[in-house]
């Protein structure tokens, strides 16, 4: 009997080597997620990590300059001015780019860390597109696929180990005398069966519940629109502000879609694509820039060579094709993230500087919107000028900070995480 207790040594090794491994990865994976959404939440708008956006790319951060050591990186960022008054790399940044970067006081170098753990991964999984469109695309990576055939291997080495452990002991018995039945087929063992059918049983349970979730989510959902808008031209390299066409989205519950002849405020003037990139659709066709502002004109019933006599009052509106729904269910204020709060807009849209056509990056699920209200921290400071006083009326809590009772408070903290907050 020692061989089978040295098999099961072996097994349970095994069994802790892909425990350990599994930790590992787990608390990784965290720690680059934890990372993306403070990209996203403060670097995303004037950074991108493979191309130049209003600011450098990001990819391979820490072979430039000091940034190697965190410290030195988290000075930078907590405070550009006083850091670039003694720093000709991050003055000759200022002059390439044509202004400094925002100070963000409240990262932590545990933060930075994050931060740059995510750019790392997403530099390494995001890969030049072949072809004419030129962006960057992510490669499908899943820890899970990975652990599942971990887990698949582990188990036909057990049901191995258990055979030689049956046939090891049916040796011993036959050398010592000792006379048994001989052993159920494993077709027709029951045990063998019953484990069987409860394993297809989980596994059927887990997609099938997994495919119940999903139901109605619309992430990569990037329907085709009547007009071909860039928000990369638009928003990304002239640089327009996401208020101008979506100001709603600062004063009421909805964003809203822009008018017709907010569109023709620009338009007007604007007749021809002529010096921007070349643009593609999602297949790699090409777009001719100029036809789109055609199409507007349609709509709009407005004649370039006729500027004066066009009536904005017989404007047609553009069937746009609505891309980020949620559940009627469901409560969400734009306004109270945008203004209050002062979220991002790429912190639920993604790199929205960066797309031509846009796709619904996020899948706006409960527990996508709970896990951003449990990590943001909430801009308490009210004292100044430039402070957050819809946070003024929360007295405890700014006197914890004061006291040092705690460092932050997070949207859990003011009720953020309450069924009431979301759900009619």
């Amino acid at each position: 009997m020692i061989p089978s207790l040295s098999l099961g040594k072996r097994l349970a090794s095994l069994l802790f080597t892909f425990f350990v491994f599994s930790t590992i990865n787990n608390v990784s994976a965290q720690d680059i997620a934890a990372g993306k959404a403070l990209f996203m939440g403060k670097c995303a708008s004037c950074h991108q990590v493979l191309k130049k956006g209003t600011g450098p790319a990001l990819a391979g951060l820490e072979e430039r300059h000091k940034w190697a050591d965190h410290n030195e990186l988290l000075a930078w960022i907590n405070n550009p001015a006083a850091y670039m008054a003694k720093d000709p790399y991050t003055q000759g940044l200022k002059a390439e780019y044509g202004s400094m970067m925002t100070a963000f006081g409240d990262i932590t170098l545990a933060q930075v860390g994050d931060i740059v753990a995510y750019i790392n991964d997403a530099a390494v999984v995001k890969a030049p597109k072949e072809g004419p469109v030129g962006e960057g695309a992510p490669k499908t990576s899943s820890n899970a696929v990975i652990f599942g055939v971990i887990s698949l291997i582990l188990a036909i080495i057990a049901l191995i180990l258990m055979q030689v452990n049956s046939n090891l002991k049916k040796m011993s018995d036959d050398a010592e005398g000792i006379s048994r039945p001989d052993p159920v087929p494993v077709y027709k063992n029951k045990v063998y069966i019953a484990m069987f059918a409860l394993l297809c049983f989980a596994v059927a349970g887990y997609f099938f519940s997994k495919a119940a979730i999903g139901l109605g989510r619309q992430k990569d959902y990037e329907p085709v629109q009547p007009i071909y808008y860039s928000h990369k031209v638009h928003a990304g390299i002239n640089q327009i502000s996401c208020l101008y066409c979506h100001g709603n989205a600062w004063e009421s519950k909805h964003a809203a879609i822009p008018s017709v002849n907010v569109c023709m405020n620009c338009h007007k003037a604007i007749g021809e694509y002529a010096k921007g990139p070349k643009l593609y659709d999602k297949e790699g066709k090409e777009i001719d820039g100029t036809a789109e502002i055609a199409k507007l004109y349609k709509y709009a019933g407005f004649d370039p060579n006729k500027p004066t006599e066009w009536d904005p009052s017989k404007a047609k509106p553009i069937e746009w094709i609505k891309i980020h729904n949620l559940p009627d269910h469901v409560y969400f204020n734009h306004s109270q993230h945008i203004r209050a709060g002062k979220v991002q807009c790429q912190s639920c849209h993604g790199e929205i500087t960066a797309m031509d056509e846009v796709k619904q990056v996020a899948d706006l699920s409960m527990g996508w919107c709970i896990n951003c209200h449990r990590e943001t921290k909430i801009d308490f400071n009210y004292s100044d000028s430039t402070g957050n006083k819809f946070y003024s009326i929360y007295e405890r809590f700014h006197n914890d900070i004061k006291n040092h009772k705690m460092d932050s408070v997070t949207v859990k903290d003011i009720g953020g995480l309450e069924c009431q907050k979301c759900h009619y």
